[in-house]
């Protein structure tokens, strides 16, 4: 089971307790069958609780309602999940920046090949072409 799709589930129940799973599943970008799934085991885990709502006439609808533990799940996935993004954000990053160091003396080689082939001339059109 995702750590990502745990984490947008544990966020939205936190913030619209009544959502409906077919909801839940649309935001997510996963099928309702592994919603239910992912749900599931988070109440399983002791990190949501659900409640019919004994007043409305729909006897489908619930309250799902975080826990405390699933509070504190909520936190704990975050803060991995956060640490886990600045990685490859730093990793995409160096990476950025090594294409562009690797674009840039590819640039001035082929540059410098030209002006050695071409002659001074070749320095002219190069300053010209680039204004």
């Amino acid at each position: 089971m995702s750590i990502e799709i745990q984490l947008q589930v544990l966020r939205l129940l936190d913030q619209y307790p009544e959502m409906r799973q077919r909801d839940l599943a649309r935001v997510t970008g996963v099928s309702l069958g592994k919603l239910n799934f992912v749900l599931k085991a988070l109440i399983e885990k002791g990190f949501v609780k659900w409640q019919n709502f004994s007043t409305n006439s729909n006897r489908g609808q619930y309250l799902y309602l975080l826990t405390p533990d699933g509070v504190h799940a909520k936190i704990q996935l975050t803060i991995y999940f956060l640490h886990r993004k600045q990685v490859e954000y730093d990793a995409l990053k160096n990476e950025i920046y090594s294409l562009e160091n690797e674009l840039s003396l590819a640039q001035i080689d082929t540059a410098s090949n030209e002006f050695m082939q071409q002659g001074p001339n070749t320095l002219n059109k190069v300053l010209i072409d680039n204004n």
